[in-house]
């Protein structure tokens, strides 16, 4: 394999640029929210701490796929990240998926307390937005522009309405079909992928489309792949319970497609997400790498 098949635009591997990408994200936590004494700051640095930083490498990639500097797009990268940390402290309340473990250690809720648990969450998602008002990223049309792309991504049309889907699902009488799974799944878990893939294009002013359709693609890509690892992965591998979409009766990609036909969903959505990189040619590689990162992951 020649070099520019596997490099970024800055030269590096795909793992080199998400360990890079995580070591910038996590210096800005330090300078954001550096640590206190108090329960609400480490709870919230808490639960930034451990993950993938999958959608913060997103913004970074696309940010230098456009030219803009990585100082630029740190903000909004750290952004996404704190949304993301926001939604799963509230995901794994006891009143919503109730869950004990994540990323490999107690919740939020567990090791502190519900109260506790419920204002971590609400202080990470105003950062984040607080995170893209930072003259840094540019003009205020552009940071305006992400603010609201950001508050549409996760609210009652995205993030928030799949979420509730999901919900509804646990009470239903009959398990939803595979374009209502879609439906959910692109809300629930494709909207702050996909928003991370297009915040590089929308910080340059330049066409978000390609980055909207390969992180469309990607998104939904990611939740298969997750529902995967639901039926193959173990609470060791994965970092949290696995089985449960399962034990309540819910519909999901596996259960609708089967194993092998969601694998080869999942397969042809990698595809899809490559193709849409087509303008950008090899400088987009270490994109294409991550799309076969998210249906080979094994956590």
């Amino acid at each position: 394999m020649s070099d520019a098949a596997v490099q970024s635009p800055t030269g590096l591997s795909f793992p080199d640029a998400l360990s890079r990408a995580q070591s910038q994200i996590s210096q800005h936590i330090e300078r954001v929210l550096p640590p206190r004494e108090d329960d609400l700051t480490q709870s919230m640095r808490y639960a930034l701490d451990g993950g993938k930083m999958l959608r913060g490498f997103l913004v970074l990639e696309g940010a230098v796929l456009h030219d803009v500097a990585p100082e630029t797009a740190l903000p909004a990268a750290l952004a996404i990240e704190c949304l993301h940390a926001y939604s799963l402290i509230h995901d794994d309340l006891p009143c919503m998926d109730d869950d004990d473990l994540r990323r490999g250690k107690p919740t939020v809720h567990k090791r502190w307390s519900e109260a506790l648990a419920v204002l971590a969450g609400d202080a990470l998602q105003t950062l984040a937005f607080d995170l893209l008002c930072d003259p840094a990223i540019g003009p205020p049309a552009r940071q305006i522009a992400l603010v609201r792309s950001l508050a549409k991504a996760a609210g009652h049309d995205g993030m928030v309405g799949g979420q509730w889907m999901d919900i509804l699902a646990e009470t239903r009488t009959a398990p939803y079909s595979l374009e209502e799974i879609t439906e959910l799944q692109q809300g629930k878990t494709g909207a702050l992928l996909r928003w991370s893939a297009m915040a590089g294009p929308r910080m340059a002013g330049a066409d978000p489309e390609p980055l909207d359709r390969y992180g469309s693609a990607l998104g939904l890509a990611f939740q298969i792949a997750d529902d995967i690892l639901d039926v193959e992965g173990s609470a060791h591998s994965v970092g949290k319970a696995v089985g449960k979409d399962t034990a309540l009766g819910k519909a999901t990609f596996v259960s609708l497609l089967g194993l092998d036909g969601a694998k080869a969903r999942a397969a042809a959505l990698v595809k899809e997400a490559s193709d849409a990189l087509g303008s950008y040619g090899s400088r987009a590689d270490t994109l294409r790498d991550a799309a076969r990162f998210v249906v080979d992951r094994d956590r």
